[in-house]
């Protein structure tokens, strides 16, 4: 019955939001709330806040977006002076209240919180060693295995017990810890996931997974934490412990094709240009003509722009958004995405009626999103619809830290380009070349970039492990 239940259900990774706010003058969980706000687009399953005022420790979390776990009230202490917030979408364990983060625990020097974004790569066989030792996990999420290591670290202080237990770790992590009197940021060797750091007028500090989370709150972008560099807040102001440099950083390029904000900056470069450049790139690498350049809002837009700014081919929105509906790519099932593509999207037939249309999408992952969309043009009354992706074709799984799928339901992963054209009913079809995804990056050094789901190339040795980093692992162990 396991593998019944297993065969049923994607086992991809996922996209998080971290966040972390130290101040003694402004209101961290206010800060926090609005830092979270800005992150949403990372993870829409649940949200929570954990806070401390030095001695007391607690946390709030729930299900849903941000407004609505924190629709009354958001976490409230006198004189709290650090925060920690998290929004999720699930990698690891299913989507229940139980594995909501942050995560927050007693051990014998204090309480420790704890929120994560990425995906770990040998949690299964950490866990399966701290179990027959007598450890008891909550939850079927792979950050638990943080917490757990820290807590029977025997090092004196929480920078070394931190330390120690990140080395034990493999993958991809990008964690705020939150103690009674320290906040606490941690980037894994390879940089896969972002993490910044800001700091306000004020004078408080800001950890975020993203730039755009300190604009928010009004803070100035002071740097990003480093691949393998861990920093801690306190009262003394920052300081860094690097505790890994020699290994190869691996960003995750698709941090800049779909899942970050396009006002965003990340390790110095800026999402909206690469963005912009894909475009231009597709443009140049596809040569298809047109009557109108549209895009599948809202990560298509500045692809679609770039690829309008280069052909010439005047730009128009040929998809109305629905903006109260979350991000298809990032919800927990295909029927819930089938479903949210038909309440998200809908075509607007003056701009296209007649014409032969360019459409421009950052991705196609299953295939049957496109396929919708394409559907939804011709029955609006486009002529012809000529699809440009701004992305090679995925045909390998992430373990990594995004969801997609088992790679049997990655469409690249057993049809050819033109194979997914026609099962997408496009008149024609362009997948943005490798080479020319990595022109498109001019602030940063390719060979710095993880293509893994592209090319097969993963940055971590023991990286390929279907059966071991199956979503629900910890739930159903034949997965």
């Amino acid at each position: 019955m396991q593998n019944n239940d297993c065969a049923l259900k994607p086992q991809w990774h996922e996209e998080c939001g971290v966040y972390g706010v130290y101040s003694r003058t402004e209101d961290v969980s206010a800060m926090t709330y609005l830092g979270l706000y800005a992150l949403q687009h990372r993870g829409q399953e649940s949200a929570g806040i954990a806070i401390t005022d030095g001695a007391w420790m607690d946390v709030s979390r729930g299900m849903g977006l941000v407004n609505e776990v924190f629709r009354h009230q958001v976490p409230h202490m006198e004189n709290r002076t650090i925060a920690i917030g998290h929004v999720r979408y699930s990698t690891t364990g299913s989507s229940l209240l139980a594995n909501t983060q942050p995560l927050l625990v007693n051990y014998a020097r204090g309480k420790i919180a704890l929120a994560h974004n990425g995906n770990l790569t040998n949690a299964a066989a950490i866990r399966a060693d701290l179990e027959e030792q007598g450890t008891i996990f909550q939850t079927s999420i792979d950050s638990e295995v943080f917490v757990n290591l820290i807590a029977r670290s025997r090092q004196e202080t929480i920078e070394e017990k931190i330390i120690e237990s990140l080395k034990k770790i493999k993958g991809a992590y990008c964690l705020t810890i939150m103690t009674e009197s320290k906040l606490i940021g941690a980037r894994d060797p390879q940089g896969f996931r972002p993490l910044c750091l800001g700091k306000t007028e004020e004078g408080s500090y800001i950890l975020s997974s993203e730039s755009c989370g300190l604009d928010v709150v009004g803070a100035e972008f002071v740097r990003d934490v480093l691949p393998g560099e861990m920093v801690v807040i306190d009262d003394e102001g920052v300081k860094s412990f690097p505790f890994a440099t020699e290994e190869k950083k691996a960003s995750c390029v698709f941090e800049y094709i779909y899942f970050a904000r396009p006002d965003s900056v990340i390790d110095g470069q800026s999402v909206h240009e690469a963005r912009f450049m894909m475009g231009r790139q597709l443009a140049k690498e596809s040569g298809f003509k047109g009557d109108v350049v549209i895009s599948v809002p809202d990560s298509g837009t500045t692809a679609a722009t770039g690829f309008a700014y280069e052909s010439g081919i005047p730009f128009m929105e040929g998809l109305i958004k629905n903006r109260y509906i979350g991000r298809t790519f990032i919800q927990p099932t295909q029927k819930k995405r089938d479903t949210a593509v038909k309440l998200k999207l809908n075509a607007i037939s003056a701009a296209i009626k007649g014409k032969s249309v360019i459409m421009v999408d950052d991705s196609i992952v299953r295939g049957t999103t496109s396929g919708k969309i394409v559907k939804m043009l011709k029955d609006a009354g486009a002529r012809e619809v000529h699809m440009c992706v701004s992305s090679p074709p995925i045909g390998y799984p992430c373990y990594y830290g995004i969801d997609t799928s088992i790679r049997k339901e990655l469409i690249a992963a057993t049809k050819s380009v033109e194979e997914i054209r026609q099962f997408i009913g496009a008149d024609s079809l362009h997948f943005l070349s490798l080479e020319g995804l990595k022109k498109c990056m001019s602030d940063l050094n390719p060979d710095d970039m993880c293509y893994a789901c592209f090319n097969k190339a993963y940055p971590i040795e023991d990286g390929e492990k279907p059966a071991g980093n199956s979503k629900y692992v910890f739930e159903h162990p034949k997965c």
